[in-house]
């Protein structure tokens, strides 16, 4: 069971202290008792505070934590909530940063929401990496810290075990973001049916599994793997797309292996299939024209492809994955 702690801070929206809460705590619980099986809870929350004393909320809610952040030895994942203003943040919780510092530096996972990601950037562990905050604040936070990447239009930032969220209701969208992450797909997927909530832009796309498969640097090959998901109901002879990229059919082979693990027609292959998973959990479409629309005619090759990288046919794994 993973350990989630959540980091209240002054003047904090409520809904992004209780909603990550909530989302954390039903995890494998409301799902499976509506389906007349036993919990299996994935997490265990608290909330904390830099004192351990009660807070009040911006919309005068107070709220009673359960500690101190001088009470937490370990946790897998710290989110930070929301804020008002970073200056008077600052003022009354600086110490928060240094407790961040070294909790990352021991392997936490730390996830904002909306405005608690000045709060990260303040401890200068989003420095050269991407992050995301309300769009409202993203011109203050480009002048105050120039070396982070800011994407106000993306909702989710995830890189090196450091995640944003763009604004306060995003909050949800990230933690189920995070229970997809660190529990799989299908308790992400009972998760948003139990709350009858939209993961659709939640979940990871049909291409992001395939991030671990880029930490190298082989850059004409991180451009194939950009090329391929971008347009992967096109048709790509290995001569052509060899010669797109200057190299030859076997050079493209051999480093693309070398890269990513996979043939370039094996990655294709995965990609296409991520592509007809979203589409068959989104969408009311027959299977042929899901095969015809990432890129196969003969739709009974498509259907033994997905059989053999998924476990199931198409038609199960539609009965059970697709969203209410």
């Amino acid at each position: 069971m993973k350990k989630v702690t959540i980091l209240a801070m002054f003047n904090t929206m409520a809904s992004t202290v209780i909603g990550p809460m909530d989302i954390f705590f039903q995890a494998g619980v409301i799902w499976n008792y509506f389906q007349g099986e036993k919990p299996r809870p994935f997490f265990k929350t608290q909330i904390v505070t830099t004192d351990g004393k009660p807070f009040k909320c911006l919309n005068g809610t107070i709220m009673t934590p359960d500690g101190s952040i001088h009470d937490v030895d370990s946790t897998d994942l710290i989110i930070v909530s929301s804020i008002l203003n970073i200056e008077k943040t600052m003022k009354y919780q600086g110490e928060v940063l240094d407790w961040l510092k070294h909790h990352y530096g021991r392997g936490t996972h730390i996830a904002t929401i909306c405005t608690g990601a000045f709060v990260l950037a303040e401890t200068g562990l989003l420095d050269g990496k991407t992050a995301t905050t309300h769009w409202g604040a993203a011109d203050e936070f480009r002048q105050r810290y120039p070396r982070i990447d800011l994407k106000p239009e993306r909702l989710i930032t995830d890189e090196s075990d450091l995640f944003c969220s763009g604004g306060m209701n995003a909050g949800s969208d990230l933690s189920l973001y995070l229970v997809e992450k660190y529990c799989g797909h299908e308790v992400a997927l009972q998760s948003s049916k139990a709350m009858i909530s939209d993961i659709g832009r939640t979940l990871q796309t049909p291409y992001s599994i395939f991030q671990f498969q880029k930490d190298h640097n082989d850059t004409q090959i991180l451009s194939v793997q950009k090329l391929m998901e971008e347009s992967f109901d096109r048709s790509y002879p290995y001569e052509e797309l060899a010669r797109r990229f200057g190299m030859s059919r076997r050079t493209l082979e051999r480093r693309f292996k070398a890269a990513t693990g996979d043939t370039p027609l094996i990655y294709l292959q995965r990609v296409r299939v991520e592509a007809a998973k979203n589409m068959i959990e989104t969408q009311n479409l027959s299977f042929d024209e899901i095969a015809y629309s990432v890129g196969y005619e003969d739709t009974s090759a498509f259907r033994k492809i997905f059989l053999k990288q998924t476990g199931l046919r198409p038609t199960e794994y539609k009965r059970r994955f697709q969203r209410i």
